[in-house]
């Protein structure tokens, strides 16, 4: 009987001491499988919440941030004729870079955002003189946004109506916000007729690549911009 206690006691030796092994692979299996529904979760939600707008009020103006034509100048007509607003301004890119390739092949006068928005704006029965183009050009969206802000200070303004895209509209309400405040007042709207998807957003390379700008961008706003535009060389599309 003493021989076989002991060979009993052998015998489960191993088992006893694989245990906690065996424990720990499977509390490992089970958070590794949270994680992953958790990581899938904010993936298939980060472009909705990118989305945001506020309601409607009666504005000094609604203005047209450069990018996505024709989307945002056809949401902006569409805020004119409810009445929303007595005018709309329009934003002009600046890109040193390309400015000075422009000038050197005798293009100096080449067709931009601004004047594509404007011809946009018109065609959808926005008088000429509702159309006003801001001055200087902005790198940037945050230049954009100082620069709406400055204006509508000028003129005693309370509040202003920023038309943007879809996924570029939590990043316009953060960096108003932060280089702004809450005094002016912005109403950030998006074009209804951008076709963003934000539920399927990896499904397109062009809102995966939408979705990173504003995921990157939201960062350097939160940060405080470390990353500030080239001197020389600037995007001035959607990216900016």
């Amino acid at each position: 009987m003493l021989v076989k206690r002991r060979s009993k006691a052998a015998t489960d030796a191993p088992w006893s001491g694989r245990l906690p092994e065996a424990r720990a692979v499977i509390w490992t299996v089970l958070v590794a499988g949270l994680v992953g529904i958790l990581l899938a979760w904010c993936v298939s939600g980060i472009g909705r919440w990118l989305i945001v707008a506020d309601p409607l009020e009666r504005a000094s103006a609604a203005v047209v941030l450069s990018g996505y034509v024709p989307f945002r100048a056809i949401e902006a007509a569409t805020i004119y004729r409810e009445g929303w607003v007595p005018e709309i301004w329009i934003t002009r890119p600046s890109n040193p870079g390309e400015e000075a390739a422009l000038a050197q092949l005798g293009l100096s006068n080449f067709s931009g955002d601004d004047s594509t928005n404007r011809a946009i704006l018109q065609r959808l029965a926005v008088p000429p003189g509702a159309i006003r183009t801001l001055t200087p050009g902005a790198r940037n969206t945050a230049e954009e946004l100082r620069l709406v802000a400055r204006e509508l200070r000028r003129m005693g303004g309370e509040r202003i109506i920023i038309v943007t895209s879809k996924s570029h509209s939590r990043r316009v309400r953060a960096t108003w916000r932060a280089v702004v405040g809450d005094v002016p007042r912005a109403i950030v709207r998006y074009a209804e007729s951008d076709p963003f998807d934000a539920n399927r957003w990896w499904d397109r390379t062009s809102d995966a690549l939408a979705v990173s700008r504003e995921v990157f961008g939201l960062m350097n706003v939160w940060a405080g911009f470390p990353v500030r535009p080239d001197q020389k060389n600037v995007a001035t599309s959607e990216g900016r």
